[in-house]
């Protein structure tokens, strides 16, 4: 088996992507934190001490996307055309919804993961004075198009 990020060396390394084809591509993820009724409606409301827990949550979610290839080793890093956050609520858990959008050589599901992630961490961060059993999960990858093979999980 050939290991992709491996050098001859055994050393890790970065996939040279400089032949591929240039396409528009886009990837939708999703994570859920879980959090006390109580607490979503104080989000809702605007009620939470450190502000705006939901529009600090996208802005942090939308620079989580465009510094991934800071945090990921192996990233390529990618001129993002797009990345949108959106939030539905349950009675017990915040939906987190990002798509992050792209015209290059790779795609950008690492950047739809790390937007929903940073998302939700923030929102714990501004709640967790109030809510000591939030818990993060559900993080997946929903869906990728334009490369060599598109994904559809729903």
């Amino acid at each position: 088996m050939d290991l992709t990020h491996i050098n001859d060396q055994g050393n890790a390394k970065m996939i040279d992507v400089s032949d591929k084809k240039a396409t528009i591509r886009e990837a939708v993820a999703c994570a859920s934190i879980y959090l006390d009724a109580k607490t979503i409606d104080r989000i809702i409301n605007k009620d939470i001490k450190k502000g705006d827990v939901l529009g600090v949550a996208q802005v942090a979610g939308i620079m989580g996307a465009k510094a991934t290839s800071n945090i990921i080793p192996m990233c390529h890093p990618i001129s993002i055309t797009g990345c949108d956050i959106t939030f539905n609520f349950e009675i017990n858990k915040i939906n987190i919804i990002a798509t992050a959008k792209t015209i290059g050589q790779t795609g950008v599901e690492m950047e739809a993961l790390s937007a929903v992630t940073i998302s939700a961490l923030t929102i714990y961060d501004m709640c967790k004075s109030i809510d000591k059993k939030m818990s993060i999960s559900d993080i997946s990858l929903i869906k990728k198009s334009g490369g060599k093979s598109d994904y559809n999980s729903l």
